[in-house]
């Protein structure tokens, strides 16, 4: 069964920067390209004036439409539609990922393997009761409001920019080991996952490591669905989304 579901969502400002050409916004994907400035008029010893030289464009990539669903920062509201399915152990997802997420799990369990979703698409609603319970439990630790929102985003997204609003994020985890801790990297389906998981267009979002460049600790179940283009590049070249987005 399927599901149309319509949510206000923060969008950022960056994904349009950076995506912006594609989708005829006129801003370049990639700021490695020609700065469009043209070359100086030649004037030879004849006094005629050639034509200007123009600088060859680069072109432009064409980004894949899953990133355009990337909340990195929240920043402005603006309208999100998801059409929904129900995925692995009941839990909805994207019917863009679908595929491939089913894929991903069948020859996962055909390796002898246990995964288990653990969580899908969150509504606004529910990610807003989700940050307000982590915000309270680091108050209660002596921390001050504005504090305890810093810190409690690291580890639950802000309500408006977590991936799983997007319907393209699942925390998948290993079914003999239910528990989300950095031990997961160590059961044999997360090693698996960690290993394949790019073939199927799927990134771990949050790696280790790159805390500081993601803003959230290392999640070793955090998978997000990128397409099989972008996951191989991001595989291939060892980066995450906001390198491979923000050009660091």
């Amino acid at each position: 069964m399927r599901y149309a579901v319509k949510k206000s969502i923060l969008l950022p400002v960056l994904i349009f920067a950076l995506i912006g050409g594609a989708y005829g916004v006129g801003i370049h994907f990639n700021a490695k390209g020609n700065s469009g400035v043209d070359t100086p008029l030649s004037t030879p010893q004849n006094s005629m004036v050639s034509e200007p030289i123009m600088p060859v464009p680069t072109p432009e990539p064409t980004p894949s439409p899953y990133l355009a669903k990337l909340p990195l920062v929240n920043v402005f509201a603006d309208d999100y539609s998801v059409e929904l399915v129900k995925g692995p152990n009941q839990h909805l997802v994207s019917t863009e990922c679908y595929d491939d997420l089913t894929q991903m799990f069948e020859d996962c369990r055909n390796a002898g393997l246990n995964p288990m979703v653990c969580s899908g698409y969150r509504t606004q609603e529910f990610q807003e009761n989700l940050f307000e319970n982590k915000v309270r439990r680091v108050m209660n630790e002596g921390y001050g409001r504005a504090e305890a929102e810093e810190i409690a985003a690291m580890s639950v997204a802000r309500p408006g920019t977590s991936e799983h609003q997007t319907g393209l994020a699942v925390d998948i985890i290993d079914a003999d080991f239910k528990v989300l801790t950095e031990e997961q990297e160590q059961r044999p389906t997360q090693k698996w996952l960690l290993e394949n998981s790019w073939k199927y267009g799927f990134v771990l979002r949050y790696p280790s490591g790159k805390s500081e460049l993601t803003g959230v600790i290392y999640e070793p179940w955090h998978y997000r669905y990128v397409g099989k283009e972008v996951a191989k590049e991001l595989h291939e070249r060892g980066q995450c989304l906001e390198e491979y987005l923000g050009g660091y």
